[in-house]
């Protein structure tokens, strides 16, 4: 039995709220490789983000003012933004 997966949850989608993102781009910064601005300045997520470094998308979704970017495990359960 491995510990640290039971408690690691796994990043398998990303997804931004366009209509709740206001182009902060705190997320590019912190994780350019995952996202970037189009041409409205409104966040997307880049093809293959989901198999970046988990702590650095948390960080990334962390990051927006608005929480506009939810991440999801395998199993659809939300990772963030937490429930509240």
């Amino acid at each position: 039995m491995n510990q640290t997966s039971e408690k690691t949850k796994k990043i398998h989608k990303i997804y931004v709220d366009r209509k709740a993102c206001i182009g902060v781009a705190t997320c590019v910064v912190i994780a350019p490789d995952a996202f970037d601005l189009d041409e409205s300045g409104i966040a997307i997520v880049k093809e293959g983000a989901e198999n970046l470094d988990d702590n650095k998308l948390l960080m990334a979704a962390q990051s927006c003012p608005v929480l506009a970017i939810h991440l999801y495990d395998k199993e659809g359960n939300k990772i963030f933004p937490y429930k509240q």
